[in-house]
């Protein structure tokens, strides 16, 4: 299946091939960052392809760009956390169901120093004034993720503006969450990041979680066929096979047993699972 030639132009692309049964498709997955570099393909992939004979592409970027890619057409399913935009992909044609997969957090992280005095708090609107008025730097992803749309929806909720101080206190990187957190993390920024990539990133130096447990935090990724009447290059069966073990019993359990430093990342919660 050629999907238009656009792998090329991603900034990360990761394909797990199960070697058990017989190639029987494959499919492109457009996916979020965070997903990819906690490691959770790595984990669920080989057993869905050795089970099916089925390969997964995936593409990692963010979910603003992943859901433009999905409704160009360049993937078979969408697996992203931006729920409204979800719905919005869907109500517009380009999916046939959203479905919940999985749930984790968001956290915000900051240095041993925090110059905000944030460390504690388990209110995040509480804490991003504290930052905004502190003037303590802060690193965004500022690329329309999943994770920078949340960003901005608490920023709204807080009262504040941080984009008219773009360029002082308030710093976009327009990267992943990787390379957001390795930017922060050289500049003594404060960075909100999913918590399965936190705990799975390794440059943490002396930064520590400061800011968690509040319900806005709260981060649910959906799965979505494309949809093959939109465009005729969807393989609606793999690709639906692949949502359904997802959701299954099965995938369930392997999302729920994926964990690293013996923490577990996502927390499954599909219909009749949650």
């Amino acid at each position: 299946m050629i999907k238009k030639g656009v792998l090329a132009a991603f900034l990360v692309s990761v394909a797990v091939t199960g070697g058990g049964a017989a190639a029987e498709g494959a499919i492109f997955v457009q996916s979020t960052t965070s997903t990819a570099n906690s490691g959770l393909y790595d984990h669920l992939l080989p057993a869905f392809s050795e089970r099916t004979g089925i390969t997964v592409n995936v593409v990692a970027v963010g979910t603003g760009q992943a859901i433009k890619n999905a409704a160009n057409c360049d993937g078979d399913v969408l697996l992203v956390h931006a729920k409204g935009a979800e719905e919005a992909f869907v109500a517009q044609g380009g999916g046939v169901e959203r479905t919940d997969l999985m749930y984790n957090d968001f956290v915000i992280v900051g240095p041993d120093g925090d110059p905000a005095g944030v460390a504690g708090l388990s209110d995040a609107g509480t804490a991003l004034t504290r930052i905004a008025s502190s003037g303590a730097l802060f690193a965004s992803r500022g690329d329309d993720s999943g994770t920078h749309k949340k960003e901005i929806g608490l920023w709204a909720e807080a009262g504040v503006d941080p984009v008219a101080a773009s360029g002082g206190w308030y710093r976009e990187t327009g990267s992943g969450m990787g390379a957001t957190l390795n930017a922060g993390i050289g500049m003594g920024a404060y960075v909100m990041t999913d918590r399965a990539t936190w705990i799975s990133f390794g440059n943490k130096q002396d930064y520590t979680v400061k800011v968690e447990g509040d319900p806005a935090l709260f981060n649910q990724y959906g799965v979505i066929l494309v949809s093959p009447d939109k465009c005729a290059n969807v393989d609606a069966e793999a690709g639906q096979a692949f949502i359904d073990w997802l959701v299954s019993d099965a995938g369930q359990e392997a999302i729920a047993s994926y964990s690293v430093e013996g923490q577990q990342l996502f927390f499954p919660n599909a219909p009749g699972h949650d």
